[in-house]
């Protein structure tokens, strides 16, 4: 399985990163992608992202963080994007629930890192939080692009615009609650070579660990939640968003592995 994003990087996890990356390869999930959120991160980021670890890094100015981005932070990510190549441009977008997020500095951000996954031809880690339709009209003006909206949260005609557009959707925990109902519903129906597994841990728990640390040993319960939701063996949705996450980052995944 991948782990198509994770925040491996975050300081919950420095008491015991080593163990939490050996729980993810004894579950079955053997490679990772961790996308960044600010740019004094970036070299914490690259420095756990060593070659042959199963970790993928990508760079990026997250939404949530606003307060910490500044204009030149995108000169430098051109530079650390043509110095690293990391695997995606993020995790980037646009957030219109926290109350006092700029929403016009946020769009200013977001569609720089938007022009330079293009120069790069590189795909975006999108965040999109009650703000789906302005991260499709964003991909829109700056496209062609490609891409994975995580944690999706919107409808199913949103996914299908999203699909057109090259983008995949995302989804991890909160799938597992069964008041999610929308999020289930587009689970079941979505074609699959549109979706990818998530955990976003150490955030968004599933409901079996309701209010606690999240990890990426949790994998597991995120797709079997969603291979129920479809009628299919986990096994057939392994191997479909598998798929899609080399095909999309363009990993080279050890066929070996477990």
């Amino acid at each position: 399985m991948v782990d198509s994003h994770c925040h491996l990087d975050s300081g919950e996890f420095d008491p015991d990163r080593a163990a939490v990356v050996e729980r993810a390869r004894a579950a079955g999930v053997h490679a990772q992608i961790v996308p960044a959120v600010a740019a004094a991160g970036w070299p914490k980021l690259r420095g756990l992202c060593a070659p042959g670890s199963g970790l993928f890094p990508a760079y990026g100015l997250h939404p949530m963080y606003l307060a910490e981005h500044r204009p030149q932070h995108l000169e430098e990510l051109r530079a650390w994007i043509e110095r690293e190549r990391p695997v995606a441009v993020g995790e980037c977008g646009l957030d219109h629930f926290v109350e006092g997020l700029d929403p016009d500095a946020q769009l200013g951000y977001f569609e720089g890192q938007l022009r330079l996954a293009r120069e790069f031809d590189l795909p975006v880690i999108v965040h999109a939080r009650r703000a789906v339709d302005a991260v499709i009209a964003a991909i829109r003006r700056t496209g062609p692009l490609r891409g994975v909206v995580h944690s999706f949260s919107g409808s199913p005609e949103q996914a299908k615009q999203l699909a057109s557009l090259d983008f995949l959707i995302g989804l991890g925990g909160p799938v597992t609650y069964e008041r999610a109902r929308r999020l289930r519903r587009i689970a079941a129906e979505v074609p699959l070579d549109t979706l990818l597994l998530e955990t976003d841990a150490p955030d968004q728990p599933d409901a079996g660990i309701r209010g606690q640390r999240n990890e990426p040993a949790r994998l597991p319960v995120v797709c079997e939640t969603i291979a129920e939701l479809r009628g299919i063996p986990p096994a057939t949705l392994v191997e479909a968003t598998t798929r899609n996450a080399a095909r999309l980052f363009r990993l080279k995944l050890d066929p070996t592995a477990g």
